[in-house]
């Protein structure tokens, strides 16, 4: 069934997107442009633009429409639970398990598993990524964070937008990375000759890595790398532009007859309970496919 709400604007200057998030705290503000397109909020009986300046005294009438199905379905995929509370989930995301569905990977991901967990789920936010607040790559195993309910999601989005997350990750590259400790500043962009990747461009978005060399071994260097920024790929990327690809990396670092991956691993997620603002870390140790290759190399 439609929900309806009737506000009267009670002063001039807001945005009608913000005032709508504001007013009807269901709504995120991407959600309330979305229902502003396609014409489900009007202000004074006319279709507006997000944008639209209210003057004090302007009605703003809102259909919010029910929520269609969701596409995906709960499946039994085992799942390692680290953390559990009322407004968020901590997992520990095996390799080879999409997060998400997207072209290629319909089902069988991380929220289909979730879903078995906590069916609820479906009800917070994006039909095919509910929950989600961040992402790792299919290949990368290691500590990931879920929310539960709406208000937790805003709280952990925002935490992440305002670099108020610490994630630390295992990473084996190639070669002996000098010095021991350092920071990667670069620009990172789509790849002009292969939209595919990414890559370090001039024009692209700020991104910074930090990283310290936990130990070498042979020819290879095991380091803690820490991601200020989270642009796509930024660790494979970076290491790669200084010349220390990732051990495995099929796309920007080298193969490696040990591993069928690429050796990428969350090990450590700290952040503030949205219930408490206390801050909180959880760990992940590393996986056997990743210790197997450290003794091969050894």
């Amino acid at each position: 069934m439609d929900k309806t709400y009737n506000f009267v604007a009670d002063k001039s200057g807001i945005r009608l997107d913000k005032f709508v998030g504001e007013r009807c705290p269901e709504l995120s503000r991407t959600q309330a442009q979305k229902l502003i397109v396609e014409g489900h909020i009007t202000v004074n009986g006319r279709i507006a633009k997000p944008s639209l300046k209210l003057d004090a005294g302007d009605r703003i009438d809102i259909l919010i429409p029910p929520t269609p199905p969701s596409p995906l379905s709960p499946q039994a995929i085992p799942l390692k639970i680290l953390y559990e509370d009322d407004d968020l989930l901590v997992v520990d995301k095996p390799a080879g398990l999409t997060v998400h569905p997207a072209p290629g990977h319909p089902d069988h991901t991380l929220v289909n598993a979730i879903l078995s967990h906590f069916p609820h789920l479906t009800g917070i936010s994006d039909s095919l990524r509910p929950g989600i607040v961040h992402r790792l790559d299919k290949d990368t195993s290691g500590v990931m964070l879920v929310a539960k309910n709406r208000t937790a999601q805003f709280n952990l989005i925002n935490q992440f937008k305002t670099r108020a997350i610490v994630k630390a990750y295992l990473v084996l590259v190639k070669g002996h990375l000098t010095p021991e400790r350092g920071i990667i500043e670069a620009a990172i962009g789509r790849d002009p000759g292969n939209r595919k990747r990414m890559a370090v461009v001039t024009g692209g978005r700020e991104a910074r890595t930090q990283y310290q060399v936990i130990k070498y071994i042979n020819d290879y260097t095991l380091l803690e790398v820490i991601p200020e920024t989270g642009r796509t790929h930024q660790i494979r990327v970076h290491l790669s532009a200084i010349g220390y690809p990732v051990v495995g990396d099929s796309v920007y670092g080298v193969k490696s007859p040990h591993l069928p991956r690429q050796f990428l691993h969350a090990c450590r997620l700290g952040f503030r309970l949205p219930s408490t603002g206390e801050y909180v870390e959880f760990t992940s140790e590393l996986p056997a496919d990743l210790e197997k290759a450290l003794k091969e190399i050894s």
